[in-house]
């Protein structure tokens, strides 16, 4: 097993994702699966397993504490997260962080994240009338955190902003990357903000989803041509290696094999090179099919709606390839004037683009794709409310 050193701990480079544990036909975890899981990643090296409040209807922290309650609590290292980037009507640190403790029967977590800071949530992490980010701080400082992160789907910009507030009271990061988001998401970007603050990061989505291992067979030709033992999943793992300041790679798997298969890949280092890096990048702009926007921003300075077009064809292009939370979450946080809907189609972004593109019937479509996915503050109060009937507080 290959392993990275973050924030003072030696960390394998693999990581075990506890988002996305086999199930029963009944939709319930797979407990006898996941116990098997664990002891080929303890049994192979693996120490790092991630989890998180709402995983599995909040049945993830008691399924990986139970599984891992069978070791010594000195051989393994445990992440979990607060649900602060869920809209509820009420936020409670401290009753969350206890439940969490005793869910994982463990008296202290080794890393502890604000659970998806971005645009929508920062208000919520930041406000003083909740205290979270004060509450946990002082858990650290207690011993029951010993290292506090946070994870994102934020844009560069929101990152940046919350980083010039926290960034002394945080440890690391976790971040949606891989070679498709380098530059659909501006991964790039988000990399190298935190290479340059020193911050640490863990990589989650390294694959996106699965997404990233279905390739047509003329791109897997490409890539066998380059690496013939390699596996679809390989090139990506090993992109993400060969980035100096990634430490861990979460990978959320749901079986045996995917375990077994993916302990094969970070067992010996195989780095990318400047060519394969190219050739995954080349593959990933045939697979944007994006609305051609190079960001030059003519467009904006006679947008009588002021919408930032850019930003949005952006987050259109996102949306388009595959179905995600990030963009309506996004666009939730946005004010309805600034969002595509807000587009007039009076084209005078049209008549200056150089790049010829049909802006208003870019913004059009985009609003269409939104208005056919739930709003994230839709899907935050039927979570609310199935947590709340979990515990008894509603019939």
């Amino acid at each position: 097993m290959l392993y990275s050193e973050l924030c003072g701990e030696r960390v394998s480079r693999l990581g075990f994702g506890a988002m996305r544990l086999p199930v029963l036909p009944d939709g319930t975890i797979d407990e006898p699966q996941t116990y098997r899981m664990v002891d080929l990643a303890m049994q192979n090296g693996v120490n790092y397993f991630d989890t998180a409040f709402p995983y599995h209807g909040g049945l993830s922290e008691v399924v990986i504490g139970k599984a891992l309650s069978r070791y010594p609590r000195q051989s393994y290292l445990l992440a979990t997260k607060y649900p602060g980037h869920q809209f509820a009507s009420n936020y409670d640190p401290k009753g969350v962080f206890e439940e969490q403790l005793q869910k994982c029967g463990v008296d202290y977590f080794d890393f502890y994240l604000l659970h998806n800071v971005c645009e929508s949530s920062l208000p919520i992490y930041t406000d003083p009338k909740w205290g979270i980010i004060d509450y946990f701080v002082a858990q650290k400082k207690a011993g029951r955190i010993k290292h506090l992160g946070f994870s994102s789907h934020a844009r560069p910009e929101t990152l940046e902003t919350f980083l010039d507030q926290y960034d002394k009271q945080l440890d690391f990061c976790q971040i949606q990357l891989n070679w498709l988001d380098w530059s659909l998401q501006e991964g790039k970007r988000k990399y190298e903000l935190l290479m340059q603050r020193n911050v640490p990061i863990i990589v989650m989505e390294p694959l996106r989803g699965g997404k990233l291992l279905q390739l047509t067979e003329n791109e897997l030709e490409l890539l066998r041509a380059a690496r013939p033992d390699e596996t679809a999943a390989g090139w990506g793992f090993r992109f993400l290696t060969g980035l100096d300041n990634v430490r861990v790679v979460l990978s959320g798997m749901s079986a045996s094999e995917q375990m077994a298969q993916n302990i094969e890949t970070f067992s010996v280092s195989k780095p990318l090179s400047r060519a394969e890096t190219d050739l995954l990048f080349a593959i990933a702009e045939g697979k944007k099919n994006a609305v051609p926007c190079t960001a030059c921003r003519y467009c904006t300075a006679g947008c009588p709606m002021e919408l930032d077009i850019p930003m949005l064809i952006a987050a259109y292009n996102d949306c388009k390839f595959a179905s995600s939370f990030t963009v309506p979450m996004q666009m939730d946080a946005l004010e309805e004037s600034k969002r595509p809907s807000a587009c007039i189609g009076c084209g005078a972004c049209a008549a200056i683009c150089p790049q010829h593109i049909d802006i208003p019937s870019v913004m059009d479509a985009f609003a269409d794709l939104l208005t056919k996915r739930p709003k994230w503050a839709e899907v935050c109060r039927e979570r609310e409310l199935a947590e709340r009937r979990r515990k008894g507080e509603l019939v």
